[in-house]
């Protein structure tokens, strides 16, 4: 898996999926449209600011609150690359997998990053490294399923593929 490189964008505890992308937005139906509002209530900058790449850092209990899907959506429509936090909520944990948005819980590199640190992360074996502050950081690394599904894009486009690789 390749390595992931981006700017760092840090929030708080208990970042919600309405803070995510808030409910007055559910209507619309593409990734980019959501990534237009992504995290405005949290930040309004966030969204206009973004580049492909970015990384989100946060505290604990990211994620919470509804099951929305759109959630994850919005972010990897925004460019997020990828998700560091202390912990998730289970719900927000298993949806960003089911749309192919890596996550890696990391309480030390959560606590350490900054905002506007530029990062580069190896999913497979879970290394951080904030280049920025000159500090490495260990994360638990991806188990190789949750690659396969990051790497195909989410839970369909694998099954997808699995499907067609078997005719």
């Amino acid at each position: 898996m390749a390595i992931l490189r981006g700017r760092a964008w840090t929030f708080g505890r208990d970042v919600d999926t309405d803070l995510i992308i808030p409910a007055r937005y559910l209507n619309m139906k593409t990734a980019e449209e959501l990534a237009a509002h992504v995290m405005e209530d949290a930040d309004p900058a966030f969204a206009g600011e973004v580049k492909p790449g970015d990384i989100v850092v946060a505290k604990e209990n990211f994620g919470c609150g509804s099951s929305r899907e759109h959630a994850p959506i919005a972010l990897k429509g925004a460019g997020v690359s990828l998700v560091i936090a202390k912990s998730f909520a289970r719900i927000f944990y298993r949806n960003a997998f089911d749309t192919g948005l890596p996550i890696l819980v990391a309480p030390e590199a959560a606590d350490g990053i900054k905002q506007g640190d530029e990062l580069t992360v190896d999913l497979s074996t879970g290394e951080i490294r904030d280049l920025t502050a000159g500090v490495k950081y260990q994360a638990q690394p991806l188990p190789p399923f949750m690659q396969e599904l990051v790497a195909a894009g989410g839970l369909l486009p694998y099954l997808k593929a699995r499907e067609a690789s078997k005719a």
